[in-house]
C-alpha cells in the first residue's frame, strides 16, 4: 500500500467506532458497576464488551490482522497489519458520567499508524485521519492552528499527576511558556488540537493504545506527533506523546520537555 489509505480500510475502522459506540452508550450513565484491574486501574462491562465486537468484526472480515487491545491483549501482533484499540479511553470520566471519554482506533501498517479515529460515542462527534488524507470531523476537513508562539499556545494534559519523576519538571517547563493549560480532557485534546481550537497535547504513562490513534489525526490535520524525544510513534513506542499544531510549535515544546537533558550534554 502506497499513497493515500483505500476507502474500504477507512471504512471499517468507522464501522468499528459505530459499532463500539452503540455498546458504550447504553450502557453510559446506566449505574454499572467498575472492577478494579490487578493495576488498580478500572474497568466496566462497557470497556470489555466494545472491545470483544471490535475483535469479532476485525476476526470476521480481516482475519488475516493483528489485534492490541487494552483489554483482551495482544492477537498477531506482529502482522503487516494490526489495529490498536482502547473501547474506553477514560474510564474514569466515562464512571462518573462525564462525556468526555472517547474510543481511540488505529489501523498500524509494519508497526507505523496509517490509520486514526478519535470518537466520543456521547457526545457523537468523531475525528477521523488516514495517511494521505486530510483529517475530518464528523466528515468535514479540518486543521491545525498554525502560526503561534509558546507564549500565545494552548496547552492541554488528561491530568497533572500523569507525569512521573523527571517528566513533572519537563511538563512544568512546557506548561510555564504557554498561555494557559487545561486538563480533564482525556483523548478529546487530540480532536480539540486537530481542529485548531488548542495548540499542544502532552501526555505521559500512557500505552500504545491511548496515542496510537491521534497521530494519523494529528498528522491530516497539518500538526506533528511524536514522543517527547521527537521519535516516531510505532507499535514498538513508550510511554509519552507531544503533538502540535505545527512543526515550529512542536520544536519549541520539544526543546523545552528536553532542556535538562541538553545542559548536561553540553555544547554541539
Amino acid at each position: 500500500m502506497t499513497g493515500a489509505v483505500p476507502d474500504t480500510l477507512v471504512a471499517f475502522a468507522e464501522r468499528l467506532a459505530d459499532e463500539s459506540g452503540a455498546i458504550v452508550r447504553r450502557y453510559f450513565r446506566s449505574g454499572f458497576d467498575v472492577i478494579d484491574k490487578p493495576d488498580r486501574s478500572p474497568v466496566t462491562i462497557a470497556d470489555r464488551e466494545a472491545e470483544a465486537a471490535m475483535r469479532r468484526l476485525i476476526a470476521e472480515h480481516h482475519p488475516q490482522h493483528g489485534v492490541i487491545g487494552e483489554e483482551h491483549g495482544e492477537d498477531r501482533p506482529d502482522a503487516e497489519f494490526v489495529w490498536v484499540i482502547d473501547p474506553i479511553d477514560g474510564t474514569k470520566g466515562f464512571a462518573c458520567g462525564r462525556p468526555l471519554f472517547g474510543t481511540l482506533i488505529a489501523l498500524c501498517r509494519n508497526g507505523t499508524p496509517v490509520v486514526g479515529i478519535v470518537d466520543h460515542p456521547a457526545l457523537r462527534e468523531r475525528w477521523v485521519g488516514a495517511t494521505g488524507r486530510p483529517t475530518t470531523f464528523d466528515g468535514r476537513p479540518v486543521r491545525t492552528r498554525t502560526g503561534r508562539t509558546m507564549a500565545q499556545a494552548v496547552l492541554l494534559a488528561s491530568s497533572p499527576h500523569m507525569f512521573k519523576g523527571a517528566q513533572q519538571p519537563a511538563f512544568d517547563r512546557v506548561r510555564q511558556a504557554c498561555r494557559f493549560v487545561q486538563y480533564g480532557s482525556d483523548c478529546y485534546h487530540y480532536g480539540i488540537v486537530a481542529s485548531g481550537f488548542g495548540d499542544i497535547a502532552i501526555e505521559a504513562s500512557m500505552g500504545i493504545y491511548d496515542y496510537l490513534a491521534a497521530v494519523p489525526v494529528i498528522e491530516g490535520a497539518g500538526g506533528v506527533a511524536t514522543d517527547w524525544a521527537g521519535r516516531t510513534l510505532t507499535i514498538r513506542s513508550g510511554d509519552t506523546i507531544l503533538a502540535a499544531g505545527d512543526a515550529a510549535l512542536h520544536a519549541a515544546a520539544l526543546a523545552l520537555l528536553n532542556r535538562a537533558n541538553f545542559s548536561r550534554q553540553g555544547p554541539g
